[in-house]
């Protein structure tokens, strides 16, 4: 590989597709196999004393790393998780990337590491049910104070929500989830870049970091880094993991942003086993078909529901109206509508469980991006926790169903909605 590992040479840059299938990896330094192998180790021999000393200098104060490298204990790093951290950066165009146990681990550690007591967050609305009760209700009982903006496409609200939560103290983290789950709804990231900056100047110079929630969409269709975000924040248990199989979550970004989050991950121990990491790598090789089949299918089936007599609306983004503010920011900052959205049945709880209960081939289950088509009442399951206003207020209500369409034939998922909506 050249200096720069995302090109060829400095007027080629390779395509996420080449990307994904081996970067990271280097088969001289496993006996030559193909595919890396798992280091199911926890601890790591040093060939001397001085080279013990000089493995720790590298980690803990960033010096020069000795020759042949080395590793020190699995909870700190290891080649998989080396590996694996790599290629999602190189995917998501960041210098560094962080990889944790779940994505909730991730987003865990990020607000721990840029949020002070008295400090503000702002963030669009809806956001995911775990962020929204890590903010709500852990993170408020030390003084950290959220504040929600209703329209992330809106200047004005944006500065609105702004002069709010600066009132106090300082803002800390600007972080946007964009498409939203479950409502899909869009968030500007060059819009919030801008306003980072402003508040920025405001604050003597403390600019909030800009993060990204890119879950729905994946790297193959949107990436936030290059329209100003500073973190890219991504469940890899979703698309990247794509079989229903793993927990992990990314943090992607420059790596002086990203290193003190791998520091504070050795202390919480939230790091990526060795296992899960090769599933993760194994996993982000076909990540871009998976991508392009998910998302034909999602297309299929949403021109069915939006056509049903029983069905009262859809988030589906390919369906966003054209000159809308949210089509306009989706055009600029994604290349495609993903295969994850809600629609709203005509009725309420009682007759979603009705169709749930019918259901054959799609399963009910939480999580998406899996090669299997899940569908789930947001109301009582992702968002169950979250106060009935607060969810009701952002457009998930008792007649919300949320479907990530999976890989099987599109007929055939068409065919099990139809038969399922019979019983409403």
């Amino acid at each position: 590989m050249t200096d720069n590992p995302h090109d060829l040479h400095p007027e080629t840059p390779l395509h996420a597709e080449t990307l994904a299938i081996s970067f990271g990896y280097d088969p001289t330094q496993a006996f030559g196999a193909a595919k890396p192998p798992v280091f199911l180790t926890t601890t790591y021999v040093y060939p001397s004393a001085e080279h013990a000393k000089a493995v720790h200098a590298t980690y803990f104060d960033g010096a020069p790393e000795p020759d042949g490298g080395g590793y020190i204990y699995s909870r700190l790093n290891h080649p998989n998780l080396d590996m694996v951290e790599k290629r999602l950066a190189a995917l998501d165009r960041g210098e560094d990337a962080a990889v944790f146990s779940s994505g909730m681990a991730a987003i865990s550690a990020l607000t721990l590491q840029y949020l002070r007591p008295g400090d503000a967050v702002m963030h669009s609305r809806p956001i995911y049910g775990g962020v929204d009760s890590l903010l709500y209700n852990q993170h408020s009982q030390f003084g950290v104070r959220p504040f929600g903006c209703d329209d992330a496409l809106s200047e004005a609200a944006m500065l609105a929500t702004a002069d709010a939560a600066g009132q106090d103290g300082p803002i800390g983290l600007i972080m946007l989830e964009t498409p939203a789950n479950p409502t899909a709804s869009i968030a500007d990231i060059a819009l919030a870049a801008r306003i980072a900056e402003q508040i920025g100047e405001r604050q003597a110079g403390r600019r909030p970091l800009v993060t990204v929630d890119n879950t729905f969409l994946g790297p193959f269709v949107q990436t936030p880094l290059a329209h100003g975000a500073d973190l890219t924040i991504t469940s890899l248990t979703k698309y990247c993991g794509g079989h229903s199989d793993l927990l992990a979550g990314g943090v992607s970004g420059a790596k002086a942003v990203v290193e003190p989050l791998k520091k504070l991950r050795m202390v919480l121990g939230s790091h990526l086993d060795p296992f899960s990491s090769w599933l993760l790598l194994r996993s982000l090789e076909t990540l871009p078909l998976r991508t392009e089949r998910a998302a034909s299918n999602a297309l299929k089936v949403a021109t069915f529901l939006r056509d049903h007599p029983k069905i009262a609306s859809l988030t589906y983004l390919g369906f966003t109206p054209a000159g809308s503010p949210a089509r306009a920011a989706l055009d600029r900052q994604a290349s495609g509508t993903g295969s994850t959205f809600s629609f709203n049945l005509k009725g309420g709880e009682a007759e979603v469980f009705r169709m749930l209960n019918r259901l054959r081939v799609m399963r009910m289950a939480v999580s998406l991006g899996g090669s299997e088509t899940l569908i789930c009442h947001p109301a009582t399951t992702t968002h169950y926790a979250t106060p009935r206003a607060r969810r009701e207020d952002v457009g998930i209500g008792d007649g919300t169903v949320r479907i990530s369409v999976g890989l099987e034939h599109p007929d055939d998922l068409i065919a099990d909605l139809a038969q399922a909506l019979e019983a409403v």
